[in-house]
């Protein structure tokens, strides 16, 4: 009954912090675009932005993740998943997806002190990334052991040119409408 719980609370913090991560990511976006706008619009889209980015962050992502952590361990502990080779993939891409949260804390730090170093674009490619960490790490868990490594690798790889299209698509749709 225990790891039921724990799978529960696993799946409802992953589902939090990947929202928090999406909308993160979104939030660098429209502060990005805010900034290059004149004043005043400039100083009031930047102050809202800038403090959702906060609230956001430290209340919902930042906790999400590390509660993510702490009942998938748990969660591991008790299901001993730890010693199957599709959980050392899965952490392999984990370990990926806390290496992104961390470079979006960076750039979270960055515009708090007026840095912007990335434009709407690159975000919004940048932003792709946590989708392709969502589907590698779900198919994963799903399929286990009857993964077809190259398969997977084709499908994150179509999956990946599909989202990018995506953009181009989109970017051409937004300057069309401008």
């Amino acid at each position: 009954m225990t790891y039921l719980y724990l799978k529960s609370l696993h799946i409802i913090f992953v589902v939090t912090w990947f929202a928090g991560l999406f909308y993160m990511v979104r939030l660098f976006i429209y502060t990005t675009e805010a900034h290059q706008k004149t004043e005043p619009d400039r100083s009031i889209l930047l102050q809202q932005l800038l403090m959702m980015q906060t609230r956001l962050w430290m209340i919902i992502s930042w906790p999400s993740a590390l509660l993510t952590l702490v009942f998938g361990t748990w969660l591991a502990i008790e299901s001993s998943f730890w010693i199957q080779p599709w959980f050392h993939l899965k952490l392999l891409f984990v370990g990926g997806l806390f290496l992104y949260h961390l470079i979006c804390h960076k750039l979270y730090r960055q515009m708090k002190k007026d840095v912007y170093k990335f434009s709407s674009t690159q975000l919004r490619l940048w932003n792709e990334v946590a989708t392709l960490f969502l589907f590698a790490i779900v198919f994963i868990v799903v399929l286990k052991s009857t993964l077809n490594w190259l398969w997977g690798i084709g499908g994150l790889v179509l999956i990946g040119i599909l989202l990018m299209l995506g953009i181009k698509i989109y970017k051409k749709f937004r300057n069309v409408s401008k």
